[in-house]
C-alpha cells in the first residue's frame, strides 16, 4: 500500500482516523498501480512509449500518469531517479501537476510524512530546480523551515543553484527574509555554528549583490537586521547602510527610504508554518470571545512551550497585525478580537529580550507610520491592547505606553524626529477613525503611576486633555474598523480565562441589577447605511482594475453591476493578472457587496424563477465561472484563490457559494466545486470546511440551512464527510415544520441523514445538546430504518440521577406512537416492540450502577473518616 504520508490505506484504523484523505491514498495508490500495469517488464524506450500511449487519451490519463511517477519517485528511492526521467518525459503541462502536489503536501501534510519521504521530497525539489522547472521557485518560497534538516538541506539547494535563484526577485527577498529570522535561533551546538555561518554568507551574499531586490521586503527587514547587528558580516552591513547606502544600490538613498516601505503580507505570512496560520485565522474568524481558553492552551502546548520558541511570538504578532484584517462584520461581531490574541501572547512571554521584541514587534508599524500608505488595521491592535488591559491587566498597559514612549528617542537617534511624527500620526489616525474616541482617559488613568502619566503629557499633550462635554455628541454612528468602547465595561480576565470579556449569559445583570443589553444587535442594523471607503485598498490595485472597481462601486442597478463583475472577472483570468492583487480585490468586492451577506438568501417563495433571480447577485459570478471551467484550466486556480481571500475575510462566502451549487441550473451537477474551494481555503479541507459554513449557516439563517441539508447528505462530495464523521455538519435548530419537512424526506426513503455505523456517536454527542436540539436529533433518527439496539451503548453514557427518570416514560410512549403510526417503517415499528422487552433490562442495569457507585461512595467516606469498611 502507498505509505507517501506514513499511512497504510489496508488498516481499518488508518480509515476511521483519516477520514475522507483516506480517497487521496487511495487515488495515488491506484495510480501507482496504472504505472506499474503499464510499465512491467518493458523495456526502458517500451516503458515511455506505453506511458505516451496511456497519456495520449486525454486529461485524466495525464494526471494519473504523473501522480504515479510522482508517488514512486517519493516512495521508492530506488527507482527515483528513472521515475523521475519518465515524469519529466510525460509531463505536458510543465509539471503544474507535480507542483500543485507538492505545495498540497508541504501545506497539509508535511508533519505527517515518513523520513524516507521526507528526503526524497528534498531530492525532488532539488531535480526540479536543476530542470529549471517554471514554478519550482513558488515552493522554495513556501517553504518555512521548521528543523535544522529541511533548513540545511533547501539553503543547500539555493546555494548550488543559484543563477536560478537570481532569477527571481521574489525568492530571492523570500529565502532572505528567511535565513535571516532562522540565524538568530540557529546557535549552540558545533553543527549549528556551521550551519548559522553558511546561512550568514548565503544572506550576506544576496543582500550586497541583489540589495534592491531584497528592499522589497520593506521596513521589517530592518528589523530583522537589527536582531543580528552584533554579528561582524552585519555589523559592517550596517556600516555601509547607514554611512554608504550608496555602496549597496545607486538606487538606495539610506536606512529612512527602507523605513518608510510597507512590508507585504506574503513575507510575514511566511515564518508562520500552514498550521499555525491556519489554527491563528481559525481563532479569529471562528472562536467567540469568552471560549477561546482551551483553543490558546493548545496552541500553546504545541507551538511555544519549548526556549526556542520565545522568539516566535515576534513573527505571530507582525502576522496578527499585518495579514488578519477582520472586515467589519466581524470586527463588530462577538468573534475573539486581535488584541485579545495579542495580550495573551505577551503575558506568555518568559523572556526579557522576546517580551521587547513582542513589544517592538507590535508598535513597529506606529514608528513610520503614513495614513496614506499604511492601513489602520496595523496599528489598531496595539492601541485595543493597551486600552481593554487597563482594568484586568494594568501592569501590560503601563509598560506598552512606557515602550511607546521610550522607543521615540532610543530607536533611532537619528531618525527621532521621524520616530515622533509616526507615532503622533498614528494616535492622530486612531482617533479620527474612532479606534477610540478619545485618548484622554488612557493617558491619563489614575491606575498608571505618576511618572509614566507624566511622561505622556511631555510626549503627547495634545492626547491627555479630557474633551469638553459638547463634543460629545452622537455615538450612534456605526463601528467602522474599530471595536470601539463597547467592550469597556466588561474587560476582567479579557486575555484567556473562562469568565470572559463577553458572556452569552443572558441572565448576567449589571450593578443596577437590570439585565445587560447584549452590544452586538443593534450594529448590523446601523452598518447597512454606512458610506464604503475602499480607498485604501483602490491604491493597491493597477489602474484598469482599479476603473472597473470604481464603476462597480457606481454602477446603479444588479445588471449594470454584473457586467462590470464579469469584466474583473475576466481580467483576472488574463495570462498577465498579478496574483499579488487578489488579496485587495478580495477587500473591496467583500467591502462593495456587504448587503449580500445580510439577510435572507432564500426567496420567500421558492420557484425555479425565484431561484435563478437569487442568484443573479454580482458576486455570484464567480461562483457562474468557476462552474463553466475545468479544473485543470489555470484560471480555475486563480478564481478559486480570489474566493479563499474572500473566504478569510467573509466566512459567510462558503455557505452562499453551496447554495449556488444548488440553487443556480448553470451548476448541475457540479457541486464538486465545494470540494475544490474547501481544499484551497486555508482550513484545507472539506470536513473542516463543510462544518464551519453549516455553523455559520445556522446561525445566520436557519431556513436556508434546511433547504441546503439534503443536498450534504445526498450529492457527491459530501456523503463522504456527513455519514461518517462523529458530528453532524448542522446541531439540529429547525422549527417544527422545517423538522417535519425532513423527517418527510427521510421516511420517503429521499434522504439519509444517520448511518448505522455512525449513528451512536451523534446521539452520545447530542446529550450534551440543548433539550430541544436533542429532541429534533431524536426525531430524525426515529424516522430512519435503523434497529433501535444499534444504540443500547448510549445508556452507559446517561446519568442516573436526571437522564434515567426520563428515559422510563420515553420508551413507551415511543411504542405506543410508532406501533399506530401507519406511516413509520416496518422495521421501526419491530425494533420498538422488541425495545419494549429490553426496558427491565435496561432499568434494572442502571440501578446495579448505581448500587455499584453508591457503595464505592459509602467507602470512600468510611475510609476517610479512619474506620474500618
Amino acid at each position: 500500500s502507498v505509505q507517501v504520508f506514513g499511512w497504510g490505506v489496508n488498516t481499518a484504523s488508518a480509515v476511521s482516523c483519516l477520514g475522507e484523505d483516506v480517497l487521496s491514498v487511495l487515488r495515488l495508490e491506484r495510480c501507482v498501480g496504472i504505472v506499474t500495469s503499464l510499465t512491467n517488464g518493458l523495456s526502458e524506450r517500451e516503458a515511455n512509449d506505453a506511458l505516451n500511449a496511456h497519456i495520449c487519451k486525454g486529461t485524466p490519463q495525464h494526471e494519473e500518469i504523473c501522480l504515479g511517477l510522482f508517488t514512486l519517485v517519493l516512495t521508492e528511492p530506488a527507482q527515483a531517479q528513472k521515475c523521475y526521467r519518465d515524469l519529466a518525459l510525460v509531463s505536458r503541462d510543465g509539471m503544474n501537476i507535480v507542483l500543485n502536489k507538492i505545495n498540497h503536501i508541504l501545506m497539509e501534510k508535511y508533519l505527517k510524512l515518513q523520513d524516507t519521504c521526507r528526503t526524497q521530497l528534498v531530492w525532488l525539489l532539488r531535480e526540479l530546480v536543476k530542470s529549471g522547472v517554471l514554478g519550482a521557485d513558488g515552493v522554495c518560497g513556501d517553504v518555512t523551515a521548521k528543523n535544522i534538516w529541511l533548513a540545511e538541506n533547501v539553503l543547500e539547494i539555493l546555494t548550488e543553484q543559484r543563477e536560478w535563484v537570481l532569477k527571481s526577485s521574489l525568492l530571492i527577498a523570500m529565502a532572505v527574509y528567511t535565513y535571516l529570522r532562522l540565524i538568530v535561533d540557529h546557535h549552540g551546538t558545533s553543527q549549528l555554528q556551521v550551519l548559522r555561518q553558511k546561512e550568514v554568507d548565503f544572506c550576506i551574499s544576496l543582500l550586497r549583490e541583489r540589495f534592491m531586490d531584497c528592499f522589497m521586503i520593506g521596513r521589517d527587514l530592518v528589523r530583522l537586521l537589527q536582531n543580528v547587528a552584533r554579528i561582524p558580516e552585519f555589523e559592517q552591513l550596517w556600516k555601509d547602510i547607514i554611512h554608504n547606502p550608496q555602496v549597496l544600490s545607486a538606487q538606495f538613498t539610506g536606512v529612512l527610504q527602507l523605513l518608510q516601505s510597507r512590508t507585504s503580507r506574503k513575507f510575514l505570512a511566511c515564518r508562520l508554518t500552514p498550521d499555525m496560520e491556519t489554527k491563528l485565522l481559525f481563532m479569529t474568524s471562528r472562536v467567540r470571545f469568552g471560549q477561546q481558553k482551551r483553543y490558546q492552551d493548545w496552541f500553546q502546548r504545541q507551538y511555544l512551550s519549548t526556549p526556542d520558541s520565545q522568539s516566535l511570538r515576534c513573527d505571530l504578532i507582525r502576522y496578527i497585525c499585518g495579514v488578519v484584517h477582520p472586515s467589519n462584520e466581524v470586527l463588530s461581531s462577538d468573534i475573539l478580537p486581535r488584541w485579545a490574541i495579542i495580550g495573551w501572547l505577551l503575558t506568555t512571554c518568559t523572556s526579557n529580550v522576546a517580551a521587547s521584541n513582542a513589544k517592538l514587534a507590535l508598535f513597529y508599524d506606529w514608528l513610520f507610520f503614513n495614513p496614506e500608505k499604511d492601513s489602520i488595521m496595523n496599528i489598531e491592535p496595539a492601541i485595543l491592547v493597551m486600552h481593554h488591559s487597563m482594568k484586568p491587566h494594568p501592569a501590560i498597559t503601563a509598560t506598552l505606553l512606557d515602550f511607546m514612549c521610550r522607543i521615540i528617542p532610543n530607536f533611532y537617534p537619528p531618525l527621532e524626529a521621524h520616530v515622533r511624527q509616526g507615532v503622533f500620526n498614528s494616535l492622530t489616525h486612531i482617533v479620527e477613525k474612532r479606534v477610540l474616541a478619545h485618548l484622554a482617559p488612557l493617558f491619563d488613568n489614575p491606575k498608571l503611576d505618576k511618572e509614566l502619566r507624566a511622561m505622556l503629557r511631555e510626549k503627547f499633550p495634545e492626547f491627555c486633555s479630557s474633551p469638553s462635554p459638547p463634543i460629545e455628541v452622537k455615538i450612534e454612528e456605526p463601528v467602522s474598523m474599530e471595536m470601539d468602547n463597547h467592550m469597556s465595561e466588561k474587560d476582567d480576565g479579557c486575555y484567556d480565562n473562562a469568565e470572559a470579556a463577553f458572556s452569552d449569559d443572558e441572565d448576567d445583570l449589571n450593578s443596577k441589577g437590570k439585565k445587560r443589553e447584549f452590544r452586538f444587535h443593534p450594529i448590523k442594523e446601523t452598518i447597512v447605511e454606512e458610506p464604503v471607503d475602499i480607498t485604501p485598498f483602490l491604491d493597491q490595485l493597477d489602474e484598469s482594475l482599479k476603473d472597473k472597481v470604481l464603476q462597480l462601486q457606481k454602477g446603479s442597478d444588479t445588471e449594470a453591476q454584473c457586467e462590470v463583475m464579469q469584466e474583473i472577472v475576466d481580467q483576472v483570468l488574463e495570462e498577465d493578472f498579478d496574483s499579488e492583487q487578489l488579496s485587495v480585490l478580495a477587500s473591496c468586492l467583500q467591502e462593495l457587496f456587504k448587503a449580500h451577506f445580510r439577510g435572507e438568501v432564500l426567496p420567500e417563495e421558492i420557484t425555479e424563477e425565484s431561484l435563478e433571480e437569487s442568484v443573479g447577485k454580482p458576486l455570484y459570478l464567480i461562483f457562474r465561472n468557476l462552474c463553466q471551467m475545468q479544473e485543470d484550466n489555470s484560471g480555475f486556480s486563480l478564481l478559486l484563490d480570489l474566493l479563499s481571500e474572500l473566504y478569510q475575510k467573509q466566512p459567510k462566502i462558503g455557505y452562499h457559494l453551496l447554495y449556488y451549487l444548488k440553487a443556480s441550473k448553470a451548476a448541475a451537477g457540479k457541486m464538486n466545486l465545494y470540494e475544490s474551494f474547501a481544499q484551497a481555503t486555508q482550513l484545507g479541507d472539506l470536513h473542516t470546511c463543510l462544518m464551519m459554513d453549516m455553523k455559520a449557516c445556522q446561525e445566520d439563517d436557519v431556513r436556508l440551512l434546511c433547504y441546503l441539508t439534503p443536498s450534504i447528505y445526498t450529492e457527491e462530495p459530501f456523503p463522504t464527510v456527513t455519514l461518517s464523521c462523529h458530528e453532524h455538519p448542522a446541531n439540529p435548530v429547525f422549527s417544527a415544520t422545517q423538522l417535519q419537512e425532513l423527517v418527510c424526506h427521510v421516511m420517503m426513503g429521499n434522504l439519509v441523514m444517520f448511518r448505522k455505523d455512525s449513528v451512536l456517536n451523534i446521539l452520545i454527542q447530542s446529550l450534551d445538546w440543548e433539550t430541544f436540539e436533542q429532541y429534533c436529533t431524536w426525531q430524525l433518527f426515529l424516522a430512519h430504518s435503523i434497529p433501535l439496539e444499534t444504540i443500547i451503548p448510549i445508556l452507559q453514557h446517561l446519568k442516573y440521577k436526571g437522564e434515567l427518570s426520563g428515559l422510563i416514560p420515553f420508551i413507551p410512549g415511543l411504542e405506543q406512537r410508532t406501533q399506530t403510526s401507519p406511516r413509520a417503517p416496518r422495521t421501526l415499528r419491530s425494533s420498538s416492540s422488541k425495545l419494549a422487552q429490553l426496558t427491565l433490562e435496561q432499568i434494572l442495569e442502571h440501578l446495579d450502577n448505581l448500587r455499584l457507585n453508591l457503595t464505592n461512595t459509602k467507602q470512600n467516606c468510611t475510609y476517610q473518616l479512619g474506620r474500618e469498611p
